[in-house]
């Protein structure tokens, strides 16, 4: 009975062994930001969102010229590859990008002209196919885009003549209209955004075309219909992207508008139970205009200028977050 016990203890410690290895390669996997197949185009002030274990990337400045397009590609996560798509019906730079319902929602941005845009547009993926909605009430870029309960949430942005916009705007998606929510405490335009649980997150930004970041955060309750400032950021920063990964809010990424010509390496993570953030590993390849999502406790980061300014990446990268 001692012998036959012998290789059960030993198969206990090799198992032992194995889960121990396991978990110092899932503790690594958290300690840096890795390298994805890279995106086929190169791109910067790109939008993107997820739809199941697929990341969509649409718009933007576009390698080798800064032509402004309105090609949509998908990554799928899983099978580690890329697909090009329908192109939106608009080239496009520097929309709001979100997905509801199984499909992909498209608001906002700078057309070819450099004026804004107020379309509306809904991609299916069953069918590759778009459809314009109704236009949201304004005219801006820069903005955040996001879904929660049926409905989009587009806030902040820039247009112009008026770049410090405070406005909420809310789309109802089984109605199709729109209607005003209240301002923000702060107009900021390139600003991160994320969803976490029934909250709005519209985070960093900037006041004008080029000067100054912010490290003002702050949260919209749907329910009370009310902004609050939350914990500021620990680097000021534009152009970041930003995805929620284990009950956080990850901001990775941005631009300097020094004149340094500098991007930002910073990644830091938002708790809503103690309202702190943590300093996450800097990112491999600094990047903005980049597009941002998330997946089984994963960030990645998409696209998106290695400079400040009109500069291209295919990059595709991710962090594990825990």
């Amino acid at each position: 009975m001692v012998r036959r016990g012998v290789p059960v203890a030993l198969a206990a410690v090799a198992l032992a062994g194995v889960a121990l290895w396991v978990a110092l390669t899932q503790a690594r996997s958290t300690t840096e930001w890795r390298s994805a197949s890279p995106s086929p185009i190169a791109r910067t002030e790109v939008g993107a969102a997820r739809i199941g274990d697929r990341i969509y990337v649409v718009g933007g400045y576009a390698a080798p010229d800064g032509v402004v397009t309105g090609q949509l590609q998908r990554y799928d996560i899983s099978a580690e590859g890329w697909r090009m798509l329908r192109p939106l019906p608009i080239a496009i730079n520097h929309a709001g990008v979100a997905s509801a319902g199984g499909r992909l929602y498209v608001n906002g941005g700078f057309l070819p002209s450099r004026d804004p845009t107020n379309r509306l547009y809904r991609y299916d993926p069953e069918d590759n196919t778009w459809t314009r909605l109704p236009n949201s009430p304004i005219a801006r870029g820069a903005l955040a885009l996001q879904a929660m309960d049926g409905k989009l949430y587009a806030a902040g942005g820039g247009n112009g003549p008026n770049p410090q916009i405070k406005r909420l705007y809310i789309y109802d998606i089984s109605s199709r209209t729109w209607r005003r929510g209240p301002d923000m405490h702060v107009g900021r335009n390139h600003v991160a955004s994320a969803i976490l649980g029934d909250r709005l997150y519209v985070l960093g930004g900037r006041p004008g075309p080029v000067a100054g970041n912010f490290r003002v955060s702050e949260r919209y309750n749907p329910k009370t219909r009310n902004w609050s400032r939350i914990a500021r950021l620990h680097t000021a920063t534009s152009g970041a992207a930003a995805a929620v990964a284990n009950g956080r809010v990850v901001v990775f990424g941005g631009e300097k508008t020094d004149g340094s010509g500098q991007t930002i390496a910073a990644t830091e993570a938002y708790n809503p139970k103690t309202n702190r953030w943590a300093d996450l590993p800097d990112m491999r390849t600094p990047r903005h205009g980049l597009g941002g999502a998330s997946f089984h406790g994963r960030v990645f980061a998409i696209e998106g200028g290695p400079q400040a300014g009109l500069h291209f990446s295919r990059a595709n990268q991710y962090l594990g977050v825990r």
